[in-house]
């Protein structure tokens, strides 16, 4: 997107748009939580924590719910008790971790991390990465300094296309107290690769003059209807935008987005898609996003919470074994602490 990271061609220079994903949930220890919202973490301090990562706000847009900003390399949300930062290029979102949870206490009162995840594809160059994003037994060792009760998994083909998770799972007390009912949550997330060089062109300077050019011309607006959305487009091209709801959701404090991001160059083009809009069935938002952008291949990924819309996502994926013109090639199901996860790799082709 804004950055390049090292020469591919003589005319090109290659950018790494597969993203790192943090998102953390915050509690407080004393039940207070009138008081507690990230949302007061001043200006100036997300600005400070966003240069250690190595990028900087380009945008924003808030609704009573979530504060929504567009980065140089992709976005940041901040609600009530969620954070979630997502980074492409050559950054360094773990580094900022630390300062985040002292933060998150000085300013907004939360003395303590109800669950982390955090999550990425496998780099195309992961040479060019700096530390300590160069690979992930090197992110899960600087994790496990901070949270004692961490894992790092590794979902689909570890020489192929696969997918990093760390998330906290401790193992369970001898005697388990009833937690109270969470609110419903859920991610979906879709990572796609080679993508059709005629779409991706939509995404250049050269074809159009903006964003919101952009935006109608390749049908990102239809795919979930009745957001306000901001969206940015590069020089000389690559794409950002974030999605929010018009008005408050009362069935989430934290409010429902959705991020769309686009690397177009032809040797290594690359496009995410992430919402947590609520879903009994997401196979329709899933072809929308395919026929909008006809990746070649792609990493599908789905949290839900038991209290979700999408608790049976799971068991949908299972028999999509087609959709459209791609067949599924790998799927895996996991159970954590307070959510089940839906790994899905499918491809045009085999790979």
């Amino acid at each position: 997107m804004a950055a390049t990271d090292d020469s591919m061609s003589d005319s090109v220079q290659f950018f790494e748009g597969v993203e790192k994903l943090l998102e953390i949930w915050f509690t407080s220890s004393d039940n207070n939580s009138i008081c507690t919202d990230l949302r007061k973490i001043p200006r100036n301090k997300l600005d400070s924590l966003l240069k250690i990562v190595r990028c900087e706000i380009i945008s924003f847009c808030r609704n009573e719910q979530v504060d929504a900003y567009v980065l140089s390399e992709s976005s940041m949300f901040v609600s009530k008790r969620r954070f979630i930062l997502k980074t492409c290029g050559t950054t360094t979102p773990l580094l900022c971790v630390e300062p985040l949870l002292l933060l998150a206490e000085q300013y907004a009162g939360f003395t303590d991390v109800e669950d982390l995840f955090y999550s990425r594809k496998n780099y195309k160059r992961p040479e060019l990465q700096v530390s300590p994003h160069q690979d992930f037994d090197q992110e899960v060792a600087l994790l496990d300094t901070i949270f004692p009760d961490g894992a790092g998994y590794c979902l689909g083909a570890i020489n192929k296309d696969c997918w990093f998770l760390y998330t906290l799972n401790p193992f369970p007390e001898k005697v388990i107290k009833p937690l109270p009912s969470p609110e419903p949550d859920q991610t979906l997330e879709i990572l796609m690769t080679d993508l059709d060089p005629d779409v991706m062109a939509i995404f250049s300077r050269d074809e159009c003059l903006n964003a919101s050019e952009a935006t109608k011309k390749s049908g990102i607006d239809k795919i979930i209807p009745n957001m306000v959305i901001d969206d940015y487009l590069f020089e000389p091209c690559g794409y950002s935008m974030n999605g929010i709801t018009k008005s408050s959701c009362p069935d989430s404090s934290s409010g429902y987005y959705v991020t769309i991001h686009i690397t177009p160059e032809t040797d290594f083009s690359y496009v995410s898609f992430e919402t947590n809009v609520p879903a009994s069935s997401y196979r329709e938002i899933i072809t929308k996003v395919l026929d909008t952008f006809l990746p070649g291949k792609f990493v599908l990924t789905i949290f839900a919470n038991q209290t979700s819309q999408a608790k049976g996502s799971s068991k949908e994926m299972q028999y999509l074994c087609k959709i459209g013109e791609w067949t599924r090639r790998d799927i895996q199901l996991c159970q954590f602490k307070n959510y089940d996860l839906t790994y899905a790799f499918y491809s045009k082709f085999p790979s």
